[in-house]
């Protein structure tokens, strides 16, 4: 048996500077993988990346021969926390000298745990790491961030989730890199470039880029037509970037009949010196509401048509309740109107009013096919279901399906191009892979329930919160236009992070299971996870969005992973209305995952538990309980005791002030053991509601 030693996390962190990272990470772009494909609730990269190495790594006051003093102590824990502050600095993520300080120090402790001397080299430490570490098993892996960064610290990594979304997110991350590390290109560009040495994933990022660019043509050759460009005032033409339209309802009046144009606001742009606005104007000729585009400031009306009271006229000024606008959809008489056009300018957007021919062009789109599925009667999160919506096509525009389907049939047509040009099946599913995920991102911003938002002139995805609400104005992306909404910088962001990845190390491990109901195969792993919490995010009803597109395009690929036509529900753990007593069976599920956890994991390691609560209170029984008493209760029930809590800042300044109390108030990751040795302190009863204070153990079996 591997001797116990107390690890860092136990003891203590350097909260600040991994906290500033966390949240500056929010905001981080270009090579990032939430730029990859979405996931809600990830966590950043740098809490996950400090929190591994801290509960690999042995704290001093483990090592009395070596550290005799407190002071000794002291010095040792400030020169390993030295490590962890530049660590978690985005910049220094393949800082391959700072890497190799980390993962030393890792291999350091396990070699200490087995009475072994650690190789100094390297290619000797990672070798060592390979073959003796535990390895490091997530088994809520969500977007993937824990797996990578394990991977990164040279640790082998196991991923699973229930949601195949989450699945392909990380085989994308940590399974699917290593089989290519140093591969050149097969793309015809590169092979006629000739002898470039292709490091990591370099070569796999240019085919992505190839074979991105390549459907780009393809698919303007196929549907450009359907993207004409805006002629100016001057004669001129502009590459619109989106066209912006309402959804329209029949005016209750009488007298008036006119279809009512949905919309929030009236505005195009906030910008300073650059404010546009729409101006609706009755056409009596017609009993049609037009609209001509406005650049100032003055006269904008303070709201849209639709607004908390309900919903207005502008041409007679009646006002109905909302409900009138959600039955008029139900009963299939709501319609769209455009209410303007966004162009290219000369570094500014344009603002141009509606054209008829613009209209006629899109109400010509007609896809080949479209996607079948229903939406789960119990979609709660999808706003659109009260207006009648059920299937998924819904959320669609014609000419947006007739993009996306081209799109789709062009990733597999890819995958041919790839096989074509390397010859091997593997490879080419790869490039689909990565290819898919840049797809299945792009449908977020071409939705009919993607936004404008005046603030920041751009697209918005349909993904603002945790949900999709009900849009009554939206805006329709080009995905040839030169913005970030487009195909070409989808692409770019799939390959960029591809070329951040740690392909060169060991491999990683994904696979779909149910946690509460798994055996675990995974020999003594480190558990580090990030489970669900009640109610905050209906991850199954999410991820049908992008399931519907993703199975369409690698069910060839994947066939057991989308071998069902939606996400599986029906297991999912969480506390959603859904299910009868959702709380309850959500608390019986999550101690049955921790329980199964605490009989595989490691014995000589701490394992670690992110959990984002609630800082509401609800009454319980008489009593005031918090999320995060019930996650403390289900540890110690489990069988752990409490070795370690750390209060992290994982949402970011700005989501933490916007939030409701509903809302999560902060990140909780507490360092757990199932270690056969002595206990440190903490008790779990003092701990407040709401604040991570108190550490954890299983509990030392009796001496025979």
């Amino acid at each position: 048996m591997t001797a116990f030693r107390k690890k860092l996390i136990e003891v203590d962190l350097p909260l600040v500077a991994i906290n500033d990272a966390s949240a500056r990470e929010k905001h981080l772009r270009h090579g990032h993988p939430s730029t990859m494909h979405r996931w809600w609730a990830r966590r950043p990269l740098a809490a996950c990346r400090a929190v591994l190495f801290a509960s690999m790594v042995d704290d001093p006051s483990a090592l009395p021969d070596e550290f005799p003093t407190e002071e000794a102590q002291r010095r040792e824990r400030s020169r390993l926390h030295s490590i962890i502050k530049r660590l978690v600095v985005w910049e220094n993520s393949n800082d391959e000298a700072l890497l190799a300080e980390a993962r030393y120090e890792i291999a350091r402790s396990v070699a200490r745990s087995r009475n072994e001397i650690c190789p100094a080299s390297p290619d000797g430490v990672l070798a060592y790491l390979r073959d003796y570490a535990p390895p490091v098993y997530d088994p809520f892996a969500g977007g993937g961030s824990i797996p990578l960064e394990a991977q990164r610290l040279g640790l082998r990594a196991v991923a699973s989730d229930l949601n195949p979304v989450a699945v392909l997110i990380n085989k994308a991350l940590i399974e699917l890199p290593p089989k290519v590390a140093g591969k050149p290109p097969v793309n015809p560009d590169a092979r006629s470039a000739g002898g470039a040495e292709w490091r990591g994933a370099a070569g796999l990022a240019a085919d992505v880029r190839y074979y991105g660019k390549w459907m780009r043509d393809q698919a303007f050759e196929r549907i450009g037509h359907l993207y004409p460009k805006a002629k100016l005032p001057d004669g001129g033409e502009a590459t619109v970037i989106a066209w912006l339209w309402a959804r329209t309802v029949p005016c209750p009046n009488p007298a008036c009949g006119v279809p009512m144009p949905l919309v929030r606001t009236f505005q195009l742009s906030k910008k300073s010196k650059e404010h546009y606005w729409m101006r609706p104007a009755l056409k009596p000729d017609s009993k049609r509401v037009s609209f001509s585009v406005q650049n100032h400031a003055g006269d904008v009306p303070k709201v849209g048509t639709v607004h908390r009271n309900g919903v207005r006229c502008v041409a007679c000024g009646v006002t109905q309740r909302t409900s009138y606008a959600r039955e008029e959809s139900k009963a299939g008489r709501m319609g769209e109107q455009m209410t303007a056009i966004v162009a290219e300018g000369d570094r500014k957007r344009l603002f141009l009013p509606p054209s008829e021919e613009h209209v006629a062009i899109a109400r010509a789109a007609e896809p080949k096919w479209r996607i079948s599925q229903k939406m789960p009667a119990t979609a709660h999160l999808v706003s659109g279901r009260g207006y009648g919506i059920s299937r998924w096509s819904e959320l669609f525009t014609e000419r947006q399906l007739v993009a996306l389907t081209t799109f789709s049939d062009l990733v597999k047509e890819a995958r041919d191009e790839v096989r074509k040009d390397e010859g091997s099946e593997e490879y080419a599913n790869i490039v689909a892979t990565y290819l898919a995920l840049a797809f299945s991102k792009n449908t977020e911003m071409n939705s009919s329930f993607s936004t404008w938002e005046a603030d920041v002139v751009s697209v918005r995805g349909v993904f603002g919160r945790q949900a999709i609400p009900m849009i009554f104005d939206f805006a329709e992306a080009n995905s040839f236009a030169n913005l970030a909404q487009n195909w070409s910088i989808r692409v770019e962001w799939v390959a960029e992070t591809v070329e951040q990845l740690p392909v060169s190390l060991n491999n990683g491990e994904t696979f779909q299971a149910d946690a509460a109901a798994t055996t675990y195969s995974v020999i003594e792993p480190v558990i580090v996870t990030d489970p669900p919490y009640y109610d905050n995010i209906s991850y199954a009803e999410l991820s049908d969005f992008f399931y519907v597109w993703l199975r369409t395009t690698l069910r060839d690929v994947y066939p057991d992973l989308f071998a069902s036509m939606l996400v599986p529900i029906d297991e999912e753990m969480i506390a959603a209305p859904r299910f009868e007593n959702s709380m309850e069976r959500f608390e019986r599920l999550l101690r049955r995952a921790l329980d199964l956890i605490r009989q595989s994991c490691a014995g000589n390691v701490p394992s670690a538990f992110f959990y984002a609560y609630k800082q509401q209170e609800e009454e319980l029984g008489g009593k005031a309980s918090t999320g995060w008493e019930m996650m403390l209760s289900a540890l110690i029930g489990a069988g752990f005791q409490i070795v370690g809590t750390w209060p992290m800042r994982t949402e970011g300044k700005g989501r933490l002030n916007a939030m409701s109390t509903n809302s999560l108030a902060t990140s909780v990751v507490a360092g757990l053991s199932s270690a056969r040795g002595e206990c440190a302190g903490g008790d779990a009863d003092a701990v407040p509601a709401g604040v991570g204070a108190g550490v954890a153990r299983r509990a030392r079996p009796p001496e025979a």
